[in-house]
């Protein structure tokens, strides 16, 4: 891809299906805890990076450059992988949080009574979580980038018909009353930092399946708020991304996909057109009259239609909405390189699919892959999609879990395509990508195990040790990795 950093942040759903393993939460504290003090797969964090969200010692850097921490919104375990310029890349390093996250649960023998699950919502308690996106954008002019936002948000609200995970049923929102909400309160007050309004969530039994997990519980386009306030773009200016003229673009409209191909066409399409906002090549073809109604609707439409109401008038449909930003991306990028070639080949090619026959996607897709083995299941067991056992079975699609795992069983049966490989992945459980200041990163955690160092301080974008002495990694393209045999030198 052109130059650019990118990353996948995911927080995983926990199910205690034994009250002997303990709460989720304690589940989650024992796996991260075993992960820092038992295995030693990284150094946890001694000084709190927010003293709300992440106090100390609530995760830390790991030794593939990656992050794994406890959300202390909703307790969530949470992974974020290195910084990536390559969408292969992302893809294994993405797998690998999961095979992380797995080895801990099996290492505590827990894995039969609880279970972590790459998804986005919790179908009976009315909870969701996200699996969110950075992407290091250029902004000389950060009003230019924040008005081109609408050239943006069309692409991210139709683009869940490919990069859709899939969920049976629906949920709605109460503004005005919590009578029928199934989510539960939190009782952590860190939940309701900066909240301004509170809703109650019910089920809507008037959808039996829809493109996507995240769609009905996002209430703005761009907000910095987080619980009860879920938006598309979450903007994050801090400083970890920061370099020259480039800043971190979060996208918090994001699901845990577990197909290969449904991640790389996900995030190198999101590229592509991240290059087209930079260079403003998008202009009104693109905008749209309304993306919350339209991230709704395109996600709930039984007919595979997807059309989108124009903001000049009239109506399009999602994949000719797609198809815009494709010949844009064909004109301005076909030829840079073999990995966008790769995007815009699949990209065109999956459209097709679409239009034509979207079931022909099942071995790629993961909504198509869903809808096709429930279609199946519920023809064999004559059940309904409104039955418990469907919802059920969507939460297992995504367990982690490779020996129960659906996702992983349709993978062993050969019905889905795979980009990266087994070696590959659990090389990345490990080894930092060596393109990138995670480079550094791992290699300076690494001997900071060896050498069973207490006093440091660890982040994105630099390295303290005692006696005052710091590595700056302002530049995520370098890998720093003489500056780093330099600095460790002499480490007590």
């Amino acid at each position: 891809m052109e130059r650019r950093i990118f990353g996948i942040e995911t927080e995983f759903g926990c199910m205690v299906r034994d009250d002997a393993a303990g709460s989720p939460e304690q589940v989650v504290e024992a796996v991260k805890n075993h992960c820092f003090y038992q295995k030693h797969w990284g150094l946890i964090d001694l000084h709190a990076r927010d003293y709300s969200f992440e106090p100390a010692r609530s995760g830390g850097f790991l030794l593939n450059g990656g992050r794994l921490y406890i959300d202390a919104v909703g307790d969530h375990e949470e992974y974020a992988t290195p910084e990536c310029t390559d969408i292969f890349d992302v893809c294994r390093y993405n797998k690998a949080g999961q095979w992380i996250v797995q080895s801990l649960l099996n290492d505590l023998g827990l894995a039969e009574t609880a279970s972590f699950h790459n998804n986005s919502v919790d179908h009976f308690g009315g909870h969701t979580f996200g699996c969110h996106e950075n992407y290091l954008v250029e902004m000389h002019d950060e009003d230019f980038f924040r008005a081109s936002f609408n050239y943006l948000l069309p692409f991210l609200v139709t683009r869940q018909i490919f990069a859709g995970v899939g969920r049976v049923g629906g949920h709605r929102l109460n503004f005005s009353s919590m009578k029928n909400s199934v989510m539960t309160i939190s009782d952590y007050d860190v939940d309701y930092q900066w909240v301004s309004n509170f809703y109650g969530v019910e089920i809507d039994p008037t959808v039996d399946f829809q493109l996507s997990q995240r769609a009905d519980h996002i209430v703005k386009t761009i907000s910095s708020r987080v619980r009860f306030n879920r938006a598309i773009i979450n903007p994050k200016w801090d400083s970890y991304y920061n370099f020259s003229n480039l800043h971190r673009l979060h996208i918090l409209y994001g699901e845990g996909n577990m197909s290969d191909y449904a991640t790389a066409l996900k995030v190198g399409t999101t590229c592509v057109v991240l290059s087209l906002v930079e260079d403003g090549l998008l202009g009104t073809e693109v905008e749209i009259r309304d993306p919350l109604e339209t991230l709704r609707s395109v996600s709930r439409d039984p007919s595979w239609k997807w059309l989108v109401k124009r903001k000049s008038g009239g109506t399009i449909k999602a994949v000719d909405l797609q198809r815009i930003y494709l010949e844009a991306g064909k004109k301005r990028l076909a030829g840079v390189d073999t990995q966008t070639d790769w995007v815009l080949r699949e990209w065109e090619a999956t459209l097709d699919a679409l239009e034509t026959n979207p079931l022909t996607l099942a071995n790629k897709l993961d909504w198509v892959a869903k809808h096709k083995m429930y279609t199946e299941f519920m023809k064999s067991e004559g059940v309904g999609w409104q039955d418990d056992v469907m919802q059920s079975l969507d939460i297992e699609y995504h367990n982690t879990n490779r020996s129960q795992g659906l996702f992983y069983g349709l993978e062993e049966l050969g019905e889905m395509e795979r980009l990266v490989t087994d070696p590959e992945i659990a090389t990345a459980t490990v080894a930092a990508p060596q393109n990138t200041r995670a480079a550094a990163r791992a290699d300076i955690i690494k001997k900071l195990l060896d050498k069973k160092s207490k006093d440091y301080v660890i982040d994105w974008d630099l390295v303290y040790l005692a006696k005052n002495r710091h590595l700056d990694l302002k530049n995520p393209f370098d890998t720093y990795l003489k500056e780093a045999e330099s600095f460790t030198k002499g480490m007590s």
